[in-house]
């Protein structure tokens, strides 16, 4: 029944065939992540759409779902602030883009800071 569900299968619209079985092939699953050397990460602050609050902004990350999560978690906690993991981006709540900069450095990964 789990693999039968009617939430991934929106696009199709009605089959005849009795022996149809619906594959949803996501590219986001399949994503393969690049060595922390070559991952070109870039820092930015935010403001738009957050009722004039700051945001820092993680952006350019190459990998699955679960290693930016951990990513995400290991920032959060080193500038101690909150923040989350949405659309490919790690969002930290706050200016923090030398620190966050600073601390992906010494982690390994090619990161710039952005405006």
């Amino acid at each position: 029944m789990a693999e039968n569900d009617w939430k991934s299968r929106l696009g199709v619209v009605f089959s005849t065939n009795p022996e149809f079985t619906y594959h949803n092939d996501d590219p986001q699953e399949q994503r393969e992540s690049i060595p922390t050397s070559k991952q070109s990460l870039i820092v930015a602050i935010d403001r738009r759409n957050r009722g004039g609050k700051q945001v820092t902004l993680v952006t350019g990350f190459v990998g699955n779902e679960q290693e930016l999560e951990e990513l995400g978690r290991k920032v959060k906690t080193k500038c101690g602030t909150g923040g989350s993991v949405k659309d490919g981006e790690i969002i930290i709540q706050g200016d923090f883009r030398d620190r966050v900069v600073a601390y992906l450095l010494s982690l390994g990964y090619k990161a710039k800071r952005g405006n």
